[in-house]
């Protein structure tokens, strides 16, 4: 009876893990598509693009770029603690995962802000009056951003539910998936920004 059921529990697993990598799989096809459609209106409006980032703070976008690669090495730290049955480690770096996470939608916030207060948002009359290029740029621009900042708020929710997980037990050295898929979930929530960031704040 107890290889069956280690037997179940080893079924179970790669049942989930095959369910996460087939959502990242989605997931990676929906951004996908949005640079597909970023890099044919890049190649029409190139002249329009450069003026649209140059309204970008890049330095911002530099920062919030470490704060996810830091973020993903925490999240990775966490689940290789909790495989080592180190409970009060794994807590801690997933609370910094999410601390990193909470500075780049900060971040996201204030940039944001910047715009808004430029007028600088769909349905502004000042962005209806920019040429077509720099209106395409900036519609992208929010779309691509502002479902990545889903993403990452998807990912804090995860996080912290991994937290209260592990204190009661229910995430632990013999039981770790939930974490293992919500770490696999954050490295593509950075892979994704990873593309983002260069495409719309580097471009030359």
């Amino acid at each position: 009876m107890e290889g069956q059921t280690n037997h179940t529990e080893y079924t179970d697993s790669e049942t989930g893990k095959l369910g996460m990598w087939i959502f990242l799989f989605t997931e990676l096809f929906l951004f996908g598509g949005l640079f597909l459609v970023y890099a044919v209106f890049r190649a029409k409006y190139s002249a329009d693009f450069h003026t649209g980032a140059a309204e970008l703070d890049a330095f911002i976008g530099t920062l919030n770029t470490v704060f996810l690669l830091v973020s993903s090495m925490t999240i990775a730290m966490s689940l290789t603690a909790i495989q080592k049955n180190n409970k009060n480690l794994a807590l801690i770096l997933i609370t910094v995962t999410i601390f990193l996470a909470a500075l780049f939608m900060m971040n996201k916030y204030f940039e944001w802000s910047h715009k808004f207060h430029y007028k600088l948002y769909p349905g502004s009359e000042v962005l209806k009056n920019l040429p077509q290029g720099e209106l395409l740029f900036f519609g992208l621009y929010y779309m691509m951003t502002g479902l990545h900042a889903i993403h990452v708020l998807i990912g804090m929710i995860l996080l912290a539910v991994n937290l209260f997980k592990i204190k009661n037990g229910r995430v632990s050295s013999s039981h770790f998936l939930f974490l293992e898929n919500s770490a696999l979930y954050w490295h593509l929530v950075d892979l994704i920004w990873i593309f983002i960031f260069p495409l719309l704040y580097l471009i030359t």
